[in-house]
C-alpha cells in the first residue's frame, strides 16, 4: 500500500461529470496530464481541440477568450497580462527591422512610448497622423507601414474620428489596422462591422482591466480578430513572448462579464447628465464628449454609435484660460468622491489633470484651447452626490 503523501496525490478518486452551476468551473494548471504517448504527440497546441500546457489555454480562458470574441463579434481571442501587452503583442506580431507603424496622435500615451523606446530599438520606425484628417494618414502612409492603429475615442481628448475612412484607406494599401477598442468595449459599436457594412479593423484590441473587469481589481487584455491568418500570426508571437494570465483573474472576469451591458450604461447615462451640466458653468471653456454636439468628432459618433446611442463614462474639460494650473489643481484637490487616479471603469469616480504638451504634438495636430484639461472617469455613484462634489469643488478655485 502506498504511503499517505503518494496517496493523497495520486488518489484515485474523480467526480462524476456532468456538473452544471451558473459561474463556468475553475481550471488552475501549469502542467496538463495526458492520457498516453500518444495522446501527447497528437496534441497541438495552436487549437482550442485539446491543452498541451498552461501558458496555451485550460477550459477556463478558453472558455472566457470564447465570450469575448463574440462581445466583439470575432472569431478568435488571445488573453495576454494588459491591455498594454495587447498592444505589444500586435506590434510585434506583424512589424520586423525596417517597417513603420502609424500612430494617431491622440492616441493612449503608452502605445507612443513603445513606439519610440523598443520598436526603435528594434529597427521600426513610426510617425504620428491626425486622426481627425483622414488625408493626413493618406499621405503617410508608404511602402514600408505595416500597421496603422485607430482609436475611438482619443484618449484623454475624446476626438471621435471617421472610422471607416480611416480603415478604408488602409485597406486600399493592403496595410494591416488595429483598433484600441477599450472604449467601446464591444458595446458602443461592432469593431469588425461599421455600421452594419460588414467591414472594418482587422485586429480588435481591449484593456479588459477597464469596462469587463469593472473592479478597479484586475490587470488583463485581449486581441480579437475575424481573420484566422492574423490570429496564427498573433498565436505564434503570444507563444514566443510567453504571455499568461492568471486563472484567479480569468474568474473574476467571467464573473463580471454578464453585467457589462448594465454597467456600461450606468457609467455613460450619468457621464452624460454630468457632461451636459459642466458645459454651462462659466469655469469651464470646453466639455469633450462625443455624444455632445459641440465635442469634436460628434458626427462620426452619431455616424458608428447612433443605433446603440453608447458612449461610455469617460469625458475630459477643458477650463478657462483664466484659470492657472495650481487653481485647477485645487479643484481636483477638493473632490471627495472623484478619486485621483489612472484607469477607468471600474466603481469609483476618478479624476486626472493632463498636461496635453506632453501629450500632443502640435506638427501634427494642433491643440486649439490654451486652458488646463482635466479628464474625468465617471463610476457608479449616485449622480446628484457626483454633481454635489463637482459644484463645491468648482467653488474651492
Amino acid at each position: 500500500m502506498s504511503k499517505p503523501s503518494t496517496t493523497l496525490i495520486h488518489h484515485p478518486y474523480k467526480p462524476p461529470a456532468n456538473f452544471a452551476a451558473p459561474q463556468p468551473g475553475i481550471y488552475k494548471a501549469s502542467t496538463v496530464f495526458f492520457a498516453d504517448v500518444a495522446a501527447m504527440r497528437a496534441r497541438d497546441w495552436k487549437t482550442k481541440a485539446g491543452y498541451t500546457y498552461g501558458l496555451h489555454g485550460t477550459p477556463t480562458t478558453f472558455t472566457l477568450e470564447e465570450r469575448l470574441a463574440t462581445l466583439e463579434g470575432g472569431t478568435e481571442c488571445l488573453l495576454v497580462p494588459s491591455g498594454l501587452a495587447a498592444i505589444s503583442l500586435v506590434a510585434f506580431a506583424f512589424l520586423k527591422s525596417g517597417d513603420e507603424v502609424l500612430i494617431p496622435d491622440n492616441a493612449y500615451g503608452p502605445n507612443k512610448a513603445l513606439a519610440t523606446g523598443e520598436l526603435a530599438n528594434f529597427g521600426i520606425t513610426h510617425r504620428m497622423y491626425d486622426a481627425m484628417n483622414p488625408a493626413d494618414l493618406q499621405a503617410k502612409l508608404s511602402d514600408r507601414t505595416r500597421l496603422v492603429w485607430i482609436e475611438a475615442a482619443g484618449s484623454v481628448t475624446m476626438e471621435f474620428p471617421d472610422l471607416p475612412a480611416l480603415v478604408d484607406i488602409c485597406r486600399a494599401r493592403g496595410v494591416v489596422t488595429a483598433l484600441d477598442n477599450t472604449w467601446g468595449a464591444g458595446l458602443a459599436f461592432a469593431p469588425f462591422d461599421f455600421n452594419g457594412s460588414g467591414q472594418g479593423a482587422d485586429i480588435s484590441v481591449h484593456a479588459l482591466t477597464k469596462y469587463p473587469s469593472g473592479g478597479g481589481d484586475v490587470l488583463m487584455g485581449s486581441v480579437t480578430t475575424r481573420d484566422e491568418r492574423l490570429h496564427r500570426a498573433l498565436k505564434l508571437t503570444h507563444m514566443r513572448m510567453g504571455f499568461g494570465v492568471g486563472v484567479g483573474d480569468v474568474e473574476t472576469l467571467l464573473r463580471s462579464l454578464p453585467s457589462i451591458g448594465l454597467r456600461y450604461a450606468a457609467h455613460d447615462r450619468t457621464a452624460r447628465d454630468l457632461a451636459r451640466w459642466l458645459s454651462g458653468r462659466e469655469e469651464i471653456a470646453q466639455v469633450l464628449h462625443p455624444a455632445l454636439e459641440e465635442s469634436p468628432g460628434h458626427a462620426n459618433w452619431r455616424t458608428l454609435c447612433g443605433e446603440t446611442d453608447l458612449a461610455a463614462g469617460l469625458f475630459s474639460v477643458v477650463f478657462d484660460a483664466s484659470y492657472s494650473t495650481e487653481q485647477v489643481d485645487r479643484f481636483c484637490d477638493s473632490l471627495n468622491l472623484f478619486r485621483l487616479g489612472y484607469s477607468w471603469g471600474g466603481p469609483v469616480s476618478l479624476v486626472v489633470p493632463y498636461d496635453i504638451g506632453l501629450m500632443r504634438d502640435a506638427n501634427v495636430a494642433p491643440w486649439p484651447h490654451k486652458g488646463t484639461l482635466v479628464r474625468f472617469s465617471i463610476g457608479l455613484e449616485d449622480v446628484e452626490d457626483l454633481r454635489a462634489d463637482l459644484q463645491q469643488a468648482l467653488l474651492q478655485m
